[in-house]
């Protein structure tokens, strides 16, 4: 839930999501993790670094995973912040390698699935809130009956009449808007 950031400013997404985890943490609300594992190499390692650091989490061990030189998957980069260590290229036979695998997909999976859910349901909300004559009541009640906007947007003049609350004046405004 990335706010008041510029599509594409990686960075700036990630102090926003680093700050406020992380605020929540100093305030008590949710514990410290043990490693914090970013999907990153040492240009987002760095940036997290000065972060956590300027919240006072000077000492979490954070561990970086940059894709390969081929951005194959098996030739993963593992990148320890607060060293000079080189990066770690453990394999593509690595079992830890495997482990930190899934955990970035599902980190990935987890951020897609929500960014999806938050932009369909900001496309069916936005477009009958826009609509004069249709409150939250009316808009839930459509909603419910016809299982989302498609179904909305399907249904005829007469179907959405039918809705409780929909006046066939209203029912001929909705079927306008929509096709």
């Amino acid at each position: 839930n990335i706010e008041g950031i510029a599509p594409g400013d990686d960075y700036g997404a990630l102090r926003q999501a680093l700050d406020r985890r992380y605020q929540r943490i100093k305030a008590g609300e949710i514990p410290a993790p043990d490693l914090l594992v970013i999907d990153g190499g040492p240009a987002q390692v760095a940036g997290v670094v000065a972060v956590l650091d300027a919240l006072g989490f000077e000492s979490l061990p954070i561990l970086g995973v940059s894709k390969g030189p081929d951005r194959k998957p098996g030739q993963e980069r593992l990148h320890l912040a607060r060293t000079d260590a080189p990066p770690l290229v453990p394999g593509p036979t690595s079992e830890g390698l495997k482990l930190v695998q899934r955990i970035r997909d599902e980190a990935h999976r987890f951020a897609i699935t929500g960014m999806r859910a938050k932009r369909a349901k900001a496309r069916t909300v936005s477009r009958l809130e826009e609509m004069e004559g249709i409150g939250a009541k009316r808009r839930q009640k459509l909603l419910a009956r016809f299982g989302g906007l498609r179904g909305v947007a399907n249904a005829t003049v007469e179907e959405l009449a039918s809705v409780e609350g929909i006046s066939q004046t209203l029912a001929e405004q909705i079927y306008r808007q929509l096709h």
